[in-house]
């Protein structure tokens, strides 16, 4: 089904939960739902300015989210207010389940950022992943994420990376 269906929602609900809990909770426009991938645009959903060191993500920001049913990661592609593209964050996650006009992604901790120019790739987060306890309550869920994380810096720092989003 496309965005453009008769039958499509124009807004859904995303929802990201972590560790069995609702992390946050954010309206944005359903652009696209194929059947696999779904695409929605939404304004920057977190509470001031969020500064990393290497991005800063801040009111204005606009987000357009790709989301799999059948992969173990999501993209966003972070664009300022007037349009130009900062990067891409990526979110190693287990497959999106959209069910209604709500859309719900487990996030498993680990993530990768490249620039918009392509020259920084970098992998975030791998303490945290790494305390998470995943490991040891579900190995193959473990192993698939970091089989995601090393396929999105693959494609992050090849030719492929936009493919993905095309």
């Amino acid at each position: 089904m496309s965005a453009n269906s008769a039958d499509a929602p124009d807004q859904v609900e995303v929802v990201l939960v972590k560790a069995g809990r609702t992390k946050i909770r954010y309206p944005g426009e359903l652009l696209h739902d194929d059947g696999t991938r779904v695409v929605v645009r939404a304004p920057w959903a977190g509470a001031g300015v969020r500064d990393f060191g290497f991005v800063r993500f801040e009111a204005g920001d606009v987000f357009t989210e790709y989301y799999w049913r059948d992969r173990w990661y999501s993209v966003k592609e972070v664009s300022t207010a007037t349009g130009a593209v900062k990067g891409w964050y990526c979110d190693v996650t287990r497959p999106a389940v959209l069910t209604g006009t709500e859309l719900v992604v487990e996030d498993l901790d680990l993530d990768l950022w490249r620039s918009a120019d392509g020259t920084d790739v970098r992998r975030l987060d791998e303490d945290e992943f790494a305390g998470s306890g995943l490991a040891e309550r579900d190995p193959g869920a473990a192993a698939a994420a970091v089989g995601a994380l090393d396929e999105l810096e693959r494609l992050a720092r090849g030719d492929g990376f936009t493919d993905l989003l095309a």
